[in-house]
């Protein structure tokens, strides 16, 4: 097999660089003098993610489709930790992306599993306030696109980033307790009454029919300026083209003929 990389990073000082090649094997190198320095053992499957500590230049982490988290010193070679991501009764989830915090105290990853991954230093019951599945309603909501070629989403004809904050829902769609929904930026000081969703009866790609989230409430579109309804809007959007074609023929009549024919008219 010819080997050919697949991940590069500098260290945090930029001293060391460090390759992923496809015959699972990293490479730790000598930026200045490009000199191979140690190669890490330990992935069993292809790495696509590296990064370096925010502040320690020795450190860089690795995480591949393997399900292995490495914590490496790459100044002496070795591993300082190592995490595999075992997911019960499925085998293990492929590691897609890692990030440290600003401070190096802890770092997150994402899998193929769509779990969040919270590794760090410190007590986890904060974290455990909170539900193990939360989604936002608007994840798998399919977008279409207009005549100007604009993406939209496709129940509210709205551009989904002018749309409202969405609301938390688990993995079958069912909202969470109006507490969780504080959570989402945006409905931090809403009332009681403006974070419980509307629900409707969605047919599943099973033909199963299910309760879910289907749109958001019209009192929070109305306090961010949005359209309440696509009726209005579509009325709203004739009324102002057929404003801009009367103020058009108006100054054409008022200019008049503007090519030597004649003397033009003072409106």
């Amino acid at each position: 097999m010819k080997p050919k990389v697949t991940m590069i990073a500098w260290n945090q000082n930029d001293n060391y660089v460090v390759t992923a090649v496809n015959n699972h094997l990293l490479k730790v190198w000598n930026s200045c003098t490009g000199q191979l320095l140690h190669d890490l053992v330990g992935h069993a499957d292809e790495v696509f993610v590296l990064e370096t500590h925010p502040f320690d230049s020795r450190i860089m982490l690795s995480a591949g489709h393997d399900g292995n988290i490495f914590i490496w010193d790459i100044t002496k070679g070795t591993k300082t930790k190592h995490y595999f991501n075992m997911i019960e009764g499925q085998g293990h989830g492929a590691v897609f992306d890692c990030k440290f915090s600003p401070d190096g105290q802890h770092f997150a990853c994402t899998d193929s599993h769509g779990h969040l991954l919270i590794f760090g230093f410190g007590c986890s019951r904060s974290y455990e306030k909170i539900p193990d599945q939360m989604f936002f309603h608007t994840d798998y909501r399919p977008l279409i696109r207009d005549s100007n070629n604009y993406v939209l989403d496709e129940q509210t004809q709205q551009a989904p980033h002018l749309m409202p904050p969405p609301f938390l829902v688990d993995v079958d769609g069912n909202p969470h307790p109006t507490k969780y929904q504080r959570l989402v930026p945006g409905r931090e000081n809403c009332a009681d009454e403006h974070l419980i969703p509307q629900l409707g009866y969605v047919a599943t790609s099973d033909g199963e029919v299910v309760e879910q989230v289907i749109g958001q409430q019209t009192v929070d579109q109305d306090e961010q300026g949005l359209e309440p309804s696509v009726l209005d809007g579509m009325i709203r959007q004739l009324q102002l083209q057929q404003d801009q074609r009367t103020g058009a023929d108006q100054e054409s009549a008022s200019s008049g003929p503007q090519n030597g024919e004649g003397t033009p008219r003072r409106g």
